[in-house]
């Protein structure tokens, strides 16, 4: 991924011209019973706004899986209210999710192609999307030649077709290396800066959180609740080099602990 131009985008006179909140989306005392009884998600209440970046960090099964899906719509709210201020939600999974029977280029193309594009308007959104996540070069390739990290590049690519407002990430690099998941760190980092879209991103890492994020939200056990909010105080763009700042040890020890307090 690169700081290059930000993708065209196709719009309605009518939402250009609309000056939109700075609210992207709300959780008002939300909470998520399943149908068996289990209840995943307790009285969660927080604020996203246009051009920040939210991690939410948390022990596994708390329900961070589960408020990524009401935040998008997918699996509702079951008390209280989450409000979406935008129709156009990209989305990215923890696996890749790519159609082994289509190139990258057509991977990428695929929501546009959905939505009804013509052909030559979703080749060129894709090609920009391609461009701006570093796969250039690879647009005939198929998902089977792919490392981990390029299949995960070409899932956001295909995400960023839509130009969404809000990103909801569902621990995207969980699965690979060490020195793959730290580049591509990096390289949302510098796709967020150019972009400004509000995000979501799960994440079992705390590195991972304090790098990319404005704020962490730490959740409890399950039912996940929302225990602690630190803000993250390093400007944008942020170098590698900040992982190695004892700003970012203390931040990063203080979110640690409040995870280990959840658990006494």
């Amino acid at each position: 991924m690169s700081p290059e131009a930000p993708l065209a985008y196709r719009e309605s006179g009518a939402a250009a011209a609309a000056t939109p909140p700075p609210e992207v989306i709300e959780f008002r005392n939300a909470g998520k019973i399943f149908p068996d009884g289990t209840e995943a998600v307790r009285d969660v209440s927080f604020t996203l706004r246009r051009g920040e970046f939210l991690a939410v960090v948390g022990p596994s099964g708390c329900g961070k899986s589960t408020l990524l899906r009401m935040a998008s719509g997918l699996g509702p709210e079951t008390s209280g209210a989450v409000e979406r201020h935008v129709e156009n939600v990209g989305y990215v999974f923890q696996d890749a999710t790519l159609l082994p029977f289509r190139s990258v280029q057509k991977n990428v193309e695929l929501l546009a192609e959905l939505d009804g594009l013509p052909r030559a308007e979703r080749r060129a959104i894709a090609q920009d999307a391609i461009r701006l996540v570093g796969l250039e070069g690879f647009e005939n390739h198929y998902p089977k030649a792919l490392s981990g990290g390029m299949r995960m590049r070409a899932s956001v690519a295909r995400a960023l077709t839509t130009k969404p407002p809000l990103f909801l990430l569902d621990e995207p690099f969980g699965a690979l290396d060490e020195i793959t998941r730290g580049a591509l760190n990096e390289e949302l980092m510098r796709l967020f800066v150019s972009e400004r879209f509000a995000a979501i991103f799960i994440t079992h890492s705390i590195s991972e959180a304090v790098f990319l994020s404005s704020r962490v939200l730490v959740m409890s056990p399950r039912p996940g609740r929302i225990i602690t909010e630190h803000d993250v105080p390093f400007p944008y763009p942020r170098s590698p080099e900040l992982r190695f700042d004892p700003a970012f040890g203390k931040l990063s020890s203080e979110i640690s602990q409040a995870l280990r307090k959840a658990h006494e």
